[in-house]
């Protein structure tokens, strides 16, 4: 059996990533510090495990124990590594939230228009006039903004509305 010795680059994964980037390159990471940040920096790891299981659809003890096994493997010494969060006796706890996370984590209030939204019906806006002036080019791109900007909205609302619940 060959071992990996610590510190080795797994998976052609960059140890010089910054913790903004590891923490917002992966949901499950994403979904972890927003749980911690709603309850107060302090959560077990089951809650956490339940509450990701339950923003992924699906809640089946199958894949709660899928998550609980990444948690455990690979997210949580990660961020603790980081210097993210502790992970003493089945507890997490949030120590700090690296400063421009929050930067890329969207969050709009319940009757507010968030920027994916806005962007898509601008994108909508250009597309009715380059049809109106007969421009393809103008029209083509406006489809593929509105495109990413759906996609992004969808990415954004799952993550927002899943911990907003709660």
């Amino acid at each position: 059996m060959s071992s990996i010795p610590r510190g080795a680059r797994v998976n052609g994964e960059n140890d010089t990533m910054s913790p903004s980037s590891m923490i917002l390159g992966n949901d499950r990471r994403l979904l972890l510090l927003r749980f911690l940040q709603n309850n107060n920096g302090k959560a077990e790891l089951r809650e956490i495990v339940d509450f990701i299981a339950e923003n992924e659809g699906q809640n089946d003890r199958k894949h709660r124990k899928s998550v609980y096994v990444s948690l455990l493997q690979t997210h949580i010494p990660k961020m603790e590594r980081a210097g993210i969060i502790k992970f003493d006796h089945n507890t997490v706890t949030l120590l700090k939230v690296p400063e421009d996370v929050d930067v890329y984590m969207e969050v709009v209030s319940k009757h507010d228009v968030s920027w994916s939204t806005f962007y898509s019906g601008v994108s909508v806006l250009f597309a009715l006039l380059g049809v109106w002036l007969n421009n393809i080019p103008l029209v083509i791109i406006s489809a593929i903004y509105f495109t990413l900007s759906i996609i992004q909205h969808f990415k954004t609302y799952r993550v927002i509305s899943r911990s907003s619940d709660q």
